[in-house]
């Protein structure tokens, strides 16, 4: 992002607030790597699948800052602009914090009892990462405030989030506790769904 600001000469307060967070999420998900990495990610992959999850959804979201950036947004945002900056840092902070808690909870669980996770982040949303991501990736979509965010988060979340948590919970079913655990939480949010 920065270099994207350099090339478009971009010096306004929108990209700074893009870059610091569109980079500090990167740092967080690098960090979290580093110290619990998750095991999907661990897998190798062929350069096909490589360039396939590029061009169909990690590569996506660089677009949103390049719409920023560029200029090909002008986003006129519905609140002024500190507050609609104070909504964006404040959902993609918790979406953070969401999402290290979760997958933290995850690995060091795991790693002394095999089983299914119903207490700390997993008490009330069965999946709470992924809720997590979506607040992160939400965040940079509202200050991009631009029409194609909206069509790459309904793809992404949809046709991959969705997907894999439809999957985790198919896993998740063989466990004897699953019944009443599904019955006491939520999917995603609490008190949505």
């Amino acid at each position: 992002m920065a270099i994207l600001m350099w090339y478009y000469q971009n010096n306004t307060p929108t990209a700074w607030v893009y870059l610091a967070l569109h980079g500090s999420y990167g740092l967080v998900w690098i960090l979290k790597d580093v110290a619990f990495p998750d095991p999907n990610w661990q897998k190798k992959v062929t350069i096909m699948g490589g360039i396939n999850s590029f061009l169909f959804v990690l590569g996506w979201y660089w677009v949103f800052g390049w719409l920023l950036i560029s200029g090909t947004s002008q986003p006129i945002y519905p609140l002024p602009e500190y507050a609609w900056f104070s909504l964006c840092i404040t959902l993609c902070l918790l979406g953070c914090v969401l999402m290290i808690a979760a997958d933290a909870q995850k690995f060091f669980t795991l790693r002394v009892k095999r089983g299914l996770i119903t207490d700390g982040m997993h008490r009330y949303v069965r999946h709470p990462n992924y809720l997590g991501e979506m607040m992160i990736y939400g965040s940079l979509g509202l200050l991009v405030w631009h029409w194609l965010p909206l069509v790459v988060l309904a793809w992404v979340w949809m046709g991959v989030f969705a997907v894999n948590m439809v999957l985790k919970e198919a896993s998740m079913a063989r466990y004897p506790e699953w019944a009443a655990y599904k019955k006491r939480t939520w999917w995603l949010i609490p008190f949505v769904i």
